[in-house]
């Protein structure tokens, strides 16, 4: 994902959407930092908690042929392209459900406040989620993974495709309408997450997809701005500069959120 990154930063840096960091390098890469860093420190405790609790999960599952892909699999003879290309989808409802849930119940909105409360959106705000979110995140995963009967590779497989797609719908790019348009009917884009990240609570309060955009038309939660330019990102009560480093941005959730 580190190439991802990078492609998606210059491109951003040459074609940007908004002229947050016009003029101010500097400025981009304090802001770059803060937000990989946490995104680092996030990878490291996934990476030391919760990988091998979900390998452990998943070979379970296997073995005993629990959830509903191995059901669906030995029930129907199912091959095993069948088997990922339904895990990845189940995987990516539940993805969903729990950005819609951070939104909806305000404990873990406390959390998912540090992700909206980016003012300055661009590829960076992709790994910029608070601690205890991905905690949580990560944690239900175990559950999941043996409901579902999914493969670890599956999940693997579905992290990287995800999160490529995140990073792009999060980049500051200058993307045609038009391309936007057609992406947009597979994948979430630019143009469509914008209106997610809006002031706005309307317009926050919709397209909670994060891979394919088609779970936001089928619950009527998508929304579109004709005017994506007029759109002011961000969270109104955490605008000071305070709140945007990060050690304001791990004290967030203690916050007053309203």
């Amino acid at each position: 994902m580190i190439a991802v990154l990078i492609l998606l930063f210059i491109w951003e840096s040459l074609h940007p959407f908004y002229a947050y960091f016009s003029g101010s390098f500097k400025e981009r890469g304090r802001h770059a930092f803060r937000n990989l860093f946490i995104g680092a420190i996030n990878g490291l405790m996934v990476g030391l908690i919760f990988v091998g609790l979900w390998f452990a999960a998943s070979v379970w599952a296997d073995e005993s042929r629990f959830g509903m892909m191995h059901w669906l699999q030995d029930g129907f003879g199912l091959p095993a392209w069948s088997h990922a290309i339904g895990a990845i989808l189940l995987l990516d409802f539940w993805t969903y459900t729990w950005h819609r849930m951070n939104h909806k119940i305000p404990f873990f909105w406390r959390f998912h406040s540090v992700h909206h409360s980016d003012s300055k959106m661009d590829v960076t705000t992709a790994s910029r989620f608070h601690l205890g979110e991905i905690f949580f995140s990560s944690l239900f995963r175990i559950p999941l993974i043996i409901l579902l009967g999914i493969y670890l590779w599956e999940l693997v497989f579905y992290e990287i495709l995800m999160f490529a797609v995140v990073q792009f719908h999060h980049a500051n790019l200058g993307l045609p309408e038009k391309y936007d348009r057609i992406m947009r009917i597979v994948i979430v884009t630019p143009n469509m997450h914008r209106v997610h990240h809006s002031r706005w609570q309307p317009e926050t309060d919709s397209n909670y997809s994060s891979l394919f955009s088609f779970w936001d038309r089928v619950a009527r939660t998508f929304r579109l701005n004709p005017k994506p330019e007029t759109i002011k990102l961000g969270l109104d009560q955490f605008d000071n500069e305070e709140d945007q480093t990060v050690k304001g941005i791990f004290q967030t959730p203690l916050k007053k959120q309203d």
